[in-house]
């Protein structure tokens, strides 16, 4: 049953197709190595085991009777951001204790349509603000990898972080993430996982609860680039529910892959050749680039010369986006309520006790740079801002680029409870320079495995690629995967 957790989405696909085994048998291996693994990594917030099984069942009706879907009865793991009918829904906050939604988010529902299995829900930072999971009410996720010669725990990244760590330790065949800043990518660059972010409305954002609306994008996080592929093609669809998704046709991203790159222009853009960057990282790029000119593409000099201010843009923006979403969380109609001596008091106590400290962080820099006298010079300035990084990657585009390759993180994971970062929310900030300006433009990216550090511990790379050109990555993706291989952590839990 172990060797059942082990097969990629595909070949689980393909082996239930000739009968090998059933959604039910495998089923059962992934809650087995659930039950195993869980209490050591705390991926998974809420475990759906008896759920999973009635969906593992239904779906072997199905195929039984010939009605078999993309991913029939493939196990998957869900975001905590995603509502789930009926099931533990609660951003991975206090705030939302005992939330249950009475309706399921779109992408959740394409993939039941499709014959997916829900396993559960996935540990996060709450609300998706963080980048190392270590925001969590429910407490940090724990990485399957470790450095070599050591017994630290490491993060997994973040906010995605139960996602990309369930992937990593087979507790999953799959699993649903969100990316406001590189919640995806990130997670997925420090657990040898692939991850992509899709344009900006190609997923459906409706049922997800909403941290930043203007950059938050639905995504998987899978064990390869292949598999991404497969996940994509279901989570995406156009819907009126959500008036930012885009009506256009969802390709089959997966017939992309093995298509040759060459000739192919893939950009390097100079401002992302940081100060002080580790020389593992900039190792790691000129091997990818390296395998991409091997495969016949392309190799050119770019620039995005307004690079250096999408960190600060970004950290005006989500906030801002932030303070107003979370305002409706207030004790009111559901989740948590402290009670006060009048309403106001009710809100604030609710408040205070509900929220952890890094959206409390988040809310208060929102409510400033939208605060009368501050609103022009702070979030009118960062949209300013916003819209000359898009028009360095549209200018970029037209000059014929194909993709951009850039590195995906500027570290390997580091240690939970690191001192440095905890005492600095700034520094921690900075785990996002590479992902931002992706989310900024509204652009596809793509995090894949691409080798390990000195330490022992995965580093990844990203590429980025012209609005709704997500073919165009998984086939640039999957060629650096070919040449990199895969990398699997070495089991200690």
């Amino acid at each position: 049953m172990t060797d059942l957790i082990r097969l990629t989405i595909a070949e689980a696909r393909d082996q239930m197709a000739k009968g090998a085994f059933s959604s039910l048998e495998l089923t059962e291996a992934y809650l087995q190595a659930i039950d195993a693994a869980n209490p050591a990594i705390n991926a998974y917030v809420k475990v759906t085991a008896d759920k999973a099984r009635d969906m593992a069942k239904a779906s072997d009706a199905r195929r039984a009777d010939g009605k078999a879907g993309a991913l029939e009865g493939i196990p998957l793991g869900i975001k905590d951001l995603y509502a789930t009918e009926g099931v533990h829904t609660q951003a991975c906050s206090h705030v939302l204790d005992g939330f249950e939604p009475r309706y399921e988010s779109t992408v959740t529902a394409n993939l039941w349509a499709d014959g997916a299995v829900m396993l559960g829900k996935l540990n996060m930072d709450e609300f998706a603000m963080g980048s190392s999971n270590e925001s969590s009410y429910y407490g940090p996720v724990i990485n399957p990898w470790r450095a070599e010669g050591s017994n630290a725990n490491l993060v997994p990244g973040g906010s995605s972080g139960g996602s990309a760590a369930a992937v990593a330790a087979f507790l999953c065949a799959g699993a649903t993430a969100t990316d406001t800043g590189g919640s995806i990518r990130q997670p997925a660059a420090f657990t040898s996982t692939v991850g992509i972010k899709p344009t900006y409305g190609r997923c459906s954002r409706w049922g997800i609860a909403a941290f930043a609306s203007s950059l938050d994008q639905a995504g998987p996080i899978a064990r390869d680039v292949r598999d991404a592929a497969i996940l994509l093609k279901s989570m995406a669809s156009v819907d009126d529910k959500d008036t930012t998704s885009v009506d256009r046709p969802v390709p089959d991203y997966e017939a992309a892959l093995g298509g040759s790159v060459k000739g192919l222009k893939i950009g390097i853009p100079r401002e992302y050749r940081i100060e002080g960057m580790p020389e593992e990282i900039d190792a790691v790029w000129k091997q990818g680039i390296a395998w991409l000119k091997d495969a016949g593409a392309e190799i050119v000099d770019i620039e995005l010369p307004h690079t250096k201010y999408a960190l600060p843009a970004y950290y005006i923006v989500a906030p801002a986006e932030a303070s107003s979403n979370l305002a409706r969380y207030d004790g009111v109609r559901y989740g948590l309520r402290v009670p006060g001596k009048d309403i106001a008091d009710m809100y604030e106590k609710t408040r205070a006790a509900g929220f952890g400290q890094e959206v409390k962080r988040r809310i208060m820099i929102g409510t400033y740079v939208l605060s009368a006298g501050y609103y022009d010079a702070y979030y009118l300035r960062a949209q300013k801002v916003r819209t000359l990084i898009k028009r360095d990657f549209e200018l970029a585009f037209a000059a014929g680029v194909d993709a951009i390759l850039t590195p995906a993180t500027p570290s390997s994971a580091f240690a939970v409870g690191d001192e440095n970062l905890a005492s600095d929310p700034v520094k921690m900030y900075l785990n996002d320079i590479f992902t931002v300006t992706v989310n900024m433009a509204g652009l596809p990216g793509i995090a894949v495995p691409a080798g390990l550090d000195p330490k022992g511990l995965p580093l990844g790379l990203q590429l980025i690629g012209r609005p709704f050109e997500e073919e165009t990555l998984f086939r640039t993706a999957h060629v650096i995967e070919q040449a990199a291989g895969r990398f699997e952590p070495k089991r200690w839990w």
